[in-house]
């Protein structure tokens, strides 16, 4: 089970470069690195409260990013290091595989190179959104398997936390470890076997 932005694909930067583009200046990164695993909806509340925005304008802001963010991602997928190769294997394997992830429906169906996955759950197929477990529950009920056979991939602690709480085995691929959960800075080398591992009764 795969997050999508920062995990599969090398995305969050167009992000904060849609956010500071609707700012109108260059945002700190310590507030952009707040947005990151949430959606759009979530996102743009954060945002202007921070910048001081009316919170009633937040919506229309979200249609204007998701537009903005899906027009700029449907020219090309640069997918982290060793997604493609992973995502691959398991296909080859027979192993089924979920894309769960809080970005809607209407930009994820513009990345390209997006296909073969089981089941694929957006932000707008649920409504509530990481780091609540919902997404990932629904994921699982859709593959029809136990929670405790499935490995989430995330990228950071919101998306760990909603598979976490959803019962799922979780890989942590960031830039920094955190305590307790298991971690790579990246999916380069990591295949199968190594995540049959991390499953609490590997068959």
């Amino acid at each position: 089970m795969f997050d999508l932005d920062g995990t599969l694909v090398d995305s969050e930067s167009v992000w904060d470069e849609v956010f500071c583009e609707l700012a109108g200046r260059a945002l700190p990164a310590e507030l952009l690195a707040r947005t990151d695993g949430l959606g759009v909806t979530a996102a743009m509340r954060l945002l202007h409260a921070d910048l001081g925005w009316p919170l009633r304008t937040a919506p229309a802001s979200a249609v204007w990013v998701e537009r903005r963010v899906a027009e700029l991602l449907s020219t090309g997928t640069r997918w982290r290091p060793g997604a493609v190769e992973l995502l691959a294997e398991l296909r080859a394997a027979g192993v089924p595989t979920a894309l769960v992830t809080a970005t809607r429906r209407c930009v994820v169906s513009r990345i390209p190179g997006l296909v073969g996955f089981t089941v694929v759950v957006c932000g707008d197929d649920v409504t509530r959104s990481k780091p609540h477990p919902e997404p990932y529950r629904a994921a699982i009920r859709s593959l029809g398997v136990p929670a405790g056979a499935c490995v989430a991939v995330e990228d950071t602690v919101i998306g760990a936390t909603s598979a976490a709480g959803a019962g799922c085995a979780v890989l942590l691929a960031a830039e920094e470890p955190v305590p307790g959960y298991t971690w790579t800075e990246s999916l380069h080398g990591v295949n199968a076997e190594y995540l049959r591992k991390l499953l609490p009764c590997p068959a």
